[in-house]
Formats: C-alpha cells, sequence, structure tokens
C-alpha cells in the first residue's frame, strides 16, 4: 500500500480554502480512506469544518462524524442548519447517530430525529446509557427465522445487503424475537437449499443484557473471539448486534482512561489539543489538592519524629530512598493488579489468594533489597546499627508496600471504584508516610533512640 503524505495533503488543504476554492478542497478530502478524512479535517480550524463539511456529500459528511469523538461530533452538529444536519445524520449507523443525539441539546436532537427516514432504528437505541451494551449496540441487523430455509435466508441477506462487518454471523430467533441461535455465512452457503436454520443453527449462542457495562462486553468479545454480540432483554428478546469496531473503540477508550487515572487525574472527555488550559486545570487540580493534602501526613510524621532526627542526623540521608523504594514496589504491585483485574486474571474472590501471592514477593523483594541497602549503608560510612536499621526497615517496607498494594485494588473493586485510581501518586504517597513511621519506628527500637 502506498504510504499517504498526510502532513502535505493538509497543507494543500489548507491552501484550497484559503483561497475559497471549497470544490477543490472538498474534492481532496473525499479522495482520501475514511478514517485519512477525518484525522485531516480534525486537523483544520472551526470555519474551515464549517465550511465543508455542509458542502461533502452527506454520506461523506457523516463518515466523518462518525470518526470524531462524539463531543467534537456533537459541536459540529449544533452550528448546523436542521435540515442539513438532518441530512447528514440520515447517513449515519443507527448506533453512531444515537451516540451523536445523546451528546446535544434534547430540543434539537428530537427535531433532528423527527427529520429522520425511519427514526424508529435510532429512537430506541436513546433510551440506554452510552457506556452500556444497549449504548453500544445498533438496532440494523438482519434476523433469521428458526423454519426459514438456507434459500430463503440467502434471498433475505442479499435483498438487506448488509454492511460486511455484521455479515460472518447471523442470529435466529423465534415468532416471539426470542434469540434461539446463530449461524454463521459458511454453513448457509454450503448447506443444501431446503435446510432449515432449526437444523443448522447452534442453540449455545452468547448474548448480553442492554444494561451489561461497555468493558464487560468488551471483555466478553475478547475471551471467545466474537465479530458481533447480540444484546438482549429480561426476556431474551434480540434488540440489537454489538460489533467489532465499537468494542475496539471502547477498549481505546477505557485504556485511554485508565492511563490518564494512573497519572493522578480525571479523564479528559476531549483530544488533549482541544481540550482548554483551564479544562486541564479542572480534570487535575482535584487529584492534586488531595494527593497535597495526603502527602502532608508526611511531614506530619516527620515532626512526630523531629527528636530522633536532631539526635541521628544521618537518619535523614536515607528517607528518599526509602519512600521511594516502598512507592516503586507499591505501583508495581497495583500496576499488576489493575492488569489482572481488567483482563480477568483475578476477581474479588481471589482477595486472599493475591495478597499471600505479593506477600511472598514482597518478602523476596524485600530481603534482596535489604541486603543491598546495608551495603549501601556501609559505602555511606554509617555504623552497623544504622545500617542494619536502613536494611531491616526497606525490607519491612517493600513487604508493607506489596500488601497494600495488592489490597487496594481488590478493595476499590469492591466499592465499585475504579482501581485505577488507587494506583500511582496515590500509592506513592500512602507509602510516603507510612513508610517513614516504619523507618523511625525500628530506628527508635534498634538505635535506641
Amino acid at each position: 500500500m502506498e504510504k499517504i503524505n498526510l502532513d502535505l495533503i493538509l497543507a494543500n488543504l489548507r491552501a484550497s480554502l484559503e483561497h475559497n476554492q471549497v470544490d477543490a478542497a472538498i474534492h481532496l478530502l473525499e479522495s482520501l480512506r475514511v478514517p485519512d478524512r477525518a484525522d485531516l479535517f480534525s486537523e483544520l480550524d472551526e470555519k474551515d469544518q464549517a465550511t465543508l463539511l455542509p458542502n461533502l456529500k452527506p454520506a461523506s459528511s457523516a463518515d466523518i462524524l462518525e470518526e470524531l469523538e462524539d463531543q467534537e461530533a456533537a459541536k459540529l452538529v449544533r452550528s448546523l442548519p436542521t435540515a442539513t444536519a438532518i441530512r447528514i445524520v440520515t447517513e449515519m449507523e443507527p448506533d453512531e447517530a444515537a451516540d451523536l443525539l445523546g451528546s446535544i441539546q434534547p430540543l434539537q436532537a428530537e427535531t433532528i430525529l423527527a427529520g429522520l427516514d425511519d427514526p424508529d432504528e435510532v429512537r430506541p437505541l436513546l433510551l440506554h446509557p452510552e457506556d452500556t451494551a444497549g449504548g453500544l449496540m445498533t438496532s440494523e441487523f438482519l434476523a433469521l427465522r428458526r423454519r426459514m430455509t438456507t434459500t430463503e435466508a440467502l434471498k433475505a441477506i442479499h435483498e438487506w445487503k448488509p454492511e460486511i462487518e455484521t455479515i460472518y454471523y447471523l442470529f435466529v430467533v423465534d415468532r416471539y424475537e426470542k434469540l434461539c441461535g446463530v449461524v454463521n455465512l459458511r454453513q448457509l452457503i454450503v448447506s443444501e437449499p431446503s435446510t432449515l436454520m432449526l437444523d443448522i443453527m447452534d442453540p449455545d449462542v452468547i448474548s448480553v443484557q442492554a444494561g451489561t457495562d461497555q468493558e464487560e462486553v468488551a471483555r466478553i468479545m475478547s475471551r471467545y473471539d466474537l465479530v458481533t454480540l447480540p444484546v438482549v432483554n429480561t426476556n431474551n428478546v434480540l434488540l440489537g448486534v454489538i460489533t467489532i469496531d465499537d468494542v475496539i473503540e471502547v477498549i481505546e477508550d477505557e485504556a485511554t482512561e485508565d492511563i490518564q487515572r494512573l497519572g493522578g487525574a480525571e479523564p479528559l472527555e476531549l483530544p488533549y489539543l482541544d481540550t482548554s488550559s483551564l479544562g486541564v486545570v479542572r480534570k487535575r487540580i482535584g487529584w492534586l489538592l488531595l494527593l497535597f493534602l495526603t502527602e502532608s501526613l508526611t511531614g506530619t510524621v516527620l515532626r512526630y519524629f523531629e527528636d530522633e532526627l536532631q539526635a541521628v542526623v544521618a537518619l535523614s540521608f536515607f528517607i528518599p530512598l526509602l519512600i521511594g523504594t516502598g512507592g516503586n514496589a507499591g505501583s508495581q504491585t497495583t500496576s499488576t493488579l489493575i492488569r489482572a483485574l481488567a483482563v480477568g486474571d483475578i476477581d474479588l474472590g481471589d482477595a486472599l489468594r493475591a495478597l499471600w501471592h505479593e506477600l511472598r514477593v514482597g518478602l523476596m523483594l524485600g530481603f534482596g533489597m535489604g541486603i543491598v541497602a546495608y551495603g549501601r549503608a556501609l559505602l555511606w560510612g554509617t555504623d552497623a546499627h544504622l545500617a542494619i536499621t536502613i536494611a531491616l526497615a526497606i525490607f519491612t517496607i517493600v513487604v508493607w508496600a506489596n500488601g497494600l498494594g495488592a489490597v487496594l485494588p481488590l478493595f476499590a473493586a469492591r466499592m465499585k471504584i475504579d482501581p485505577t485510581v488507587v494506583s500511582g501518586p496515590v500509592m506513592s504517597t500512602l507509602v510516603d508516610a507510612t513508610g517513614l513511621f516504619i523507618y523511625f519506628t525500628i530506628a527508635r527500637a534498634i538505635i535506641g533512640l
């Protein structure tokens, strides 16, 4: 595949718009693949976007909006005349249209919905939160009947002319629209023309209810290598299907959200450069203040052991080493446990096993780090008692940090809190204060302060 120079195309696109050559800009944009088209479109300023979007073919505009972030797409649609917005939204996939309409003002959304060719395809999808299976599913699918023949099924597929992403597996329902099986396209092609769906379908079909969280949907589709997943209600009536492209977006969004939380900040709702400086501040300031207040516990511990520090000034030399090692050990543990929770390697029922596992790891790591710390302390010219104090403190802090790192993510998950909020800075802050307390307590016992 020939590599496309998107930077050069973007420069040409901007030049065309600058000289009011809108037709040339449209031709340039529509010659690209949809993802490239959306990327370049998002690089344009708002004035150029407002110029281009209404003048593109409705299908091209729909493709662009489907690729953009929901908030970014909603901002564009809010600025469009109602008739133009209706033409574009009509060309969108039902699930994408529902996500978009759910992000704009209810009055505008209802006006656009009323103007669509088939609003009943979109309206039911608006009833479900966007981070659930119901919010991810599309109502554009073909359901086969149990007593339909292979010939009838292939004719229905031909008349439906489905998107390529949804054709590999087709779901079978009974006369009450209840899900009862699944067939794949190969089965339809190789079976005898008179074969009934009832005879070739697999009745053991995996499905989820509409209220299932999107992370669980992604986990199920990944675990069972599914390209489509049916969504049902409490009576097992087929409501829609989720396709693999929607799940890939979920995985990317969830990973982005988790990584941002790992750094001690709330996730951004828009792409980084599209988020104002004030918006970034709002996402960070809360956790930063909380961590600041929590970190003040470290100062409280230092003041409590002020006399010991004055008596043996050398104790202070090792403080950064100790709390840094403890924070690093705890962060290693939390990141490992959080990932294990996310991919289903462990669940809440494995809490005690995970704790015991990490305590054993902590004992071995602490022993190794303690030996290194003892040697380092002697190389710095400290006496044997202080070197033993440092070694024992490192050992204890590492074991403590591993245990704490194992418990906190599982506790957060039990409390329905995203485990990523207890990782990174939060974990380091907690270990700093408790690690100092452990250090000075051991020093008091060994050195006799």
